[in-house]
């Protein structure tokens, strides 16, 4: 797999391209707390790196979706097989509330990490997880677990790139939109500067012309709900007050922005698949079989 702009090389079993994706430096103010974490953090390598899959059953639009039949296999042990293919990652922990959910992932050989009812977000999951973990680690990933086809390569692609930004608290991996997307507020859409760090997440379309069209030229963003934090500032993450942006959009990253803190962004070539509906099962199994995935 190649890597631009700062370029490395990672080992890929799909030989998927990933590209450092560029804009302008977003100017912000720091709250607080930001500045006490930037002056206290490490700078250092944060090689020690674990994987978290947040799951909870309750959901609005598809409940019990971790464990949806995926040809033959719960979505979630789908995901978990996918996420331990990484080599980037030194483990990989589910984090529910769900006895359910725990029970299945136990089943299939997965390490399960209890978390309260109250988390409001897979971020919150994971820093709670987090403080719950006999060892250390340097970064966390959060792998959405209604994506089971995600690529290996992006994972360990959002970690290189966490670990060659050190004024960064948080990396993410976005792809290019299909037109017919556009106008879907289940797809996220991202814009980002010229050194590779996001300016703003929006589920409308972003930028907007003033033709109020789809403009066929234009490199659309699509933000894939792959993230991975800084630990130390994971730890933060769940004492920031909600911000006016976030509440708006319904986007946790738009706290970390409204903060003032640093997000680097990569560009990958991905087809992203994910389960949002009990319609999208048809569509993922369909996917897969086209692809010969057992």
């Amino acid at each position: 797999m190649t890597i631009c702009a700062e370029s490395s090389s990672l080992s890929s079993g799909s030989g998927a391209k990933v590209w450092l994706a560029h804009g302008l430096i977003l100017g912000a103010a720091v709250a607080a707390a930001t500045g006490a974490y930037f002056l206290h953090r490490s700078k250092g390598f944060r090689s020690r790196v674990i994987g978290i899959i947040p799951a909870r059953y309750a959901s609005s639009r598809f409940e019990g979706k971790p464990l949806v039949n995926i040809l033959g296999k719960p979505m979630i042990q789908r995901t978990w097989e996918r996420a331990k293919l990484a080599s980037s990652l030194d483990t990989v922990v589910v984090a529910t509330d769900d006895e359910r959910i725990a029970e299945c992932c136990r089943g299939f050989g997965a390490d399960v990490i209890m978390t309260s009812e109250s988390c409001r977000n897979g971020a919150e999951r994971c820093s709670e997880a987090l403080q719950k973990l006999a060892k250390s680690y340097d970064i966390v990933v959060n792998i959405q677990g209604d994506e089971p086809l995600i690529e290996p390569e992006i994972i360990d692609g959002i970690v290189q790139a966490l670990q060659r930004a050190p004024d960064a608290v948080f990396s993410t991996a976005v792809t290019a939109l299909k037109p017919e997307y556009a106008f879907d507020t289940n797809r996220v859409k991202c814009v980002v500067n010229n050194n590779g760090y996001a300016i703003y997440f929006s589920r409308g379309l972003i930028p907007f012309n003033k033709s109020g069209e789809v403009n066929q030229k234009f490199p659309y963003l699509l933000h894939l709900g792959i993230q991975s934090y800084d630990t130390e500032f994971l730890k933060i993450y769940p004492k920031l007050e909600p911000t006016p942006l976030q509440l708006e959009e319904d986007l946790e990253q738009l706290k970390v922005l409204e903060n003032g803190y640093k997000m680097k962004v990569i560009k990958v070539d991905h087809d992203a698949h994910g389960v949002d509906t009990p319609e999208d099962v048809e569509k993922m199994e369909a996917i897969m079989r086209e692809k010969n995935i057992e």
